[in-house]
């Protein structure tokens, strides 16, 4: 077989003669497009932002809810307040006006005539008029008054005992001496008469009350209120005390 040889180019020939140098041209650059990853970037920020606001706007729109219900059960609570303390004043003021013009209390001549000014919406039952001597007893509460005992609540209680000043004040010194007593005493003057008071348990009951008692002639006035409920009351009559020495 004979040899075959592979014909090879060669460069072209240049007119003058000279060998022709083919120039190769470089593959295009080619530019990467971001401004999509850009785009996306930026939607997300915005998201991310519109998600915080909008989660920003719920939680002030419920902290304002929220301390709006607050204010407006302050506000009904105070409104509350405000319509009951000016019912208690008004229910105060009406009590106040019932009683007026009070009435004036007269015990019995022999026993010094002890008087007092008391509430006309109260009543009085005489249990013992001391007409055949002994002690006088007499009970007052508004609109009636109940059958009287020891545990009956009165608004007031008035006994003048014909026993000396000395031997009353010894009875409820030994009542306050005794174990578990809850019974005080202080000295008071009330329209310049000087008695002793006494606060607590009132002794022989388990009523919680005031008594004041002080001396006329050879006999010693006892005035006993059973409830501290009428304190003001007590005071009050207290203050129109007098009798004949």
């Amino acid at each position: 077989m004979d040899n075959y040889q592979i014909p090879t180019s060669k460069p072209a020939a240049s007119p003058a003669g000279s060998t022709m140098v083919q120039q190769v041209q470089a593959p295009p650059v080619i530019k990467k497009d971001n401004s999509g990853l850009i785009k996306t970037i930026v939607i997300i920020a915005v998201s991310l932002i519109a998600v915080t606001f909008i989660g920003l706007f719920i939680w002030m729109t419920m902290r304002y809810n929220e301390a709006s219900t607050n204010l407006q059960g302050q506000i009904d609570v105070a409104v509350a307040k405000a319509v009951d303390e000016q019912a208690k004043k008004d229910e105060e003021e009406f009590s106040k006006r019932e009683k007026d013009p009070y009435k004036t209390f007269a015990g019995p001549v022999d026993y010094g005539q002890l008087t007092f000014k008391y509430p006309k919406t109260w009543s009085v039952y005489v249990a013992a008029d001391a007409s055949s001597g002994g002690d006088f007893n007499a009970y007052f509460n508004p609109n009636q008054v109940d059958a009287v005992g020891k545990d009956t609540i009165n608004a007031l209680r008035v006994t003048i005992r014909n026993t000396s000043f000395e031997n009353v004040t010894a009875e409820y010194q030994r009542n306050m001496e005794r174990n578990n007593a809850n019974l005080t005493m202080t000295t008071v003057t009330f329209n310049g008469i000087t008695g002793n008071r006494y606060t607590g348990t009132i002794p022989g009951t388990d009523l919680n009350g005031y008594i004041v008692t002080f001396k006329i002639r050879d006999k010693t006035a006892i005035l006993q209120t059973d409830s501290v409920l009428f304190q003001a009351d007590f005071d009050k009559l207290l203050e129109t005390v007098s009798f004949n020495e």
